[in-house]
């Protein structure tokens, strides 16, 4: 099994999951209930690409994550640093201080 490629459920049609598989990569997507001939899937990759997703989302709701205007590839980065943080912090459980 080579490298896996996790992909949004959008991106489980032919045109991009069989090209990946060109160059040596295995998806990790669920099927669409409608395909006539599914894939199996692994179960336990896509609870991986899931939490992927939701990391995703919560950065989008940072306005400057979302709409990128930094000039500099590298000050963008320490943006989305700093909007992990953010988010790692708020989801930590909060402890009394004695």
């Amino acid at each position: 099994m080579g490298a896996r490629l996790l992909m949004d459920r959008v991106c489980e049609g032919d045109s991009t999951r069989l090209p990946a598989e060109s160059f040596g990569l295995t998806p990790v997507v669920p099927p669409e209930k409608n395909r006539t001939a599914p894939w199996d899937c692994d179960r336990e990759a896509c609870k991986g690409r899931n939490m992927v997703e939701r990391v995703f989302n919560r950065m989008k709701h940072y306005r400057k994550a979302a709409t990128r205007h930094d000039r500099l590839d590298e000050t963008f980065l320490a943006n989305l640093q700093l909007i992990l943080i953010a988010i790692y912090l708020k989801t930590q459980p909060k402890t009394q201080l004695v």
